[in-house]
């Protein structure tokens, strides 16, 4: 997938192309409804099969105080969407100068001068340019004499949930801990990425050695607590079966941050360095929550919910402990 990171690096004979405009935060099940569709206009007409996004939420300009935190980071967002087939993403800077541009401007000078839309697909409430002025219905207005058509989007429901899929519902599973609901919402399991860092070592002194990850940044952090899932090595492709931890460690109190640390299973013993991650690019993959974060009284207590973890997140998994 080609990206794009402003209308001028768009090649002068790029298109013409199916476009899907949105936030497209998470990539969720609803996201992927929507490139699928587009996916398939793109291949009945020959044309590029195109999403336009922003770098960032656009109330982060407009409203910082009501914008909130992003599922993912702008460079998953672009992974996730090279993952769906499209030809190319347009990455728009959200800035004051693009939200004081008219709706009529943007489709002029974005969609057909540098994209040469055939087709628009867009959700029913999406709305663009200068004061939100832009509708499904102006699109549909200013189509004909452009030579595009607008197809708007339904909105998407899972089979067992009665709610629209949406990235605020994501949140709130997230803040929950949910993890299991926010995979099924999401059409994959809910991750963070970072560099495994040097922690404390308190895991490798009570026999369950942890990858800690560095400070996260710009991706939603599901609530405290333990978790089985997934430690995805990008330096070398490995996926680790692993008991997840988020929280401050309440036992000790002196973890000033939230941190993300994944134990992996089957290692109990191993000195972490024997498994290379330290400065390794890694993904933590949440499948589902064991239990919440609570304070034991004492490394002995602890140590033996640890291994209960182990054990559970294990048989989650389906893997040996």
């Amino acid at each position: 997938m080609i990206v794009f990171r402003d209308i001028a690096a768009v090649p002068s004979d790029f298109g013409p192309s199916v476009v899907a405009i949105g936030k497209f935060d998470g990539v969720h099940a609803g996201h992927r409804a929507v490139i699928a569709r587009l996916n398939e206009r793109a291949a009945e007409t020959g044309a590029r099969a195109v999403a336009v996004t922003f770098d960032r939420n656009p109330l982060a300009v407009l409203r910082p105080d009501r914008c909130p935190e992003n599922v993912v980071s702008v460079d998953r967002k672009l992974e996730l969407l090279g993952e769906l087939g499209l030809d190319a993403t347009l990455l728009l800077t959200f800035d004051h100068e693009m939200a004081s541009r008219s709706a009529e401007d943007f489709v002029i000078e974005i969609l057909v001068r540098a994209l040469k839309v055939s087709t628009v697909l867009v959700g029913e409430d999406f709305r663009f340019g200068h004061g939100g002025a832009g509708t499904p219905e102006l699109l549909r207005a200013l189509g004909p004499a452009n030579g595009f058509t607008v197809e708007v989007v339904d909105d998407v429901y899972l089979p067992e949930y009665s709610r629209r899929v949406s990235s605020t519902w994501i949140r709130e599973l997230l803040i929950q801990g949910d993890v299991t609901a926010a995979a099924r919402v999401l059409g994959r399991y809910p991750d963070v990425r970072g560099e495994v860092v040097h922690g404390l070592k308190r895991g490798r002194e009570l026999g369950f050695p942890t990858a800690n990850l560095s400070t996260i940044t710009d991706a939603f952090v599901p609530a405290d607590g333990v978790y089985a899932g997934w430690l995805v090595d990008h330096d070398t492709g490995l996926r680790h079966p692993s008991a997840i931890s988020v929280g401050t460690n309440p036992t000790f109190d002196d973890v000033l941050v939230r941190q993300v640390e994944a134990h992996v299973i089957g290692r109990i013993g191993l000195d972490l360095d024997g498994l290379d991650l330290y400065g390794h690019d890694v993904t933590v993959e949440f499948v589902e929550r064991l239990r919440g974060m609570v304070a034991f009284e004492g490394m002995e207590k602890l140590a033996a919910q640890m291994g209960d973890d182990v054990t559970d997140a294990a048989r989650v998994l389906g893997v040996a402990s």
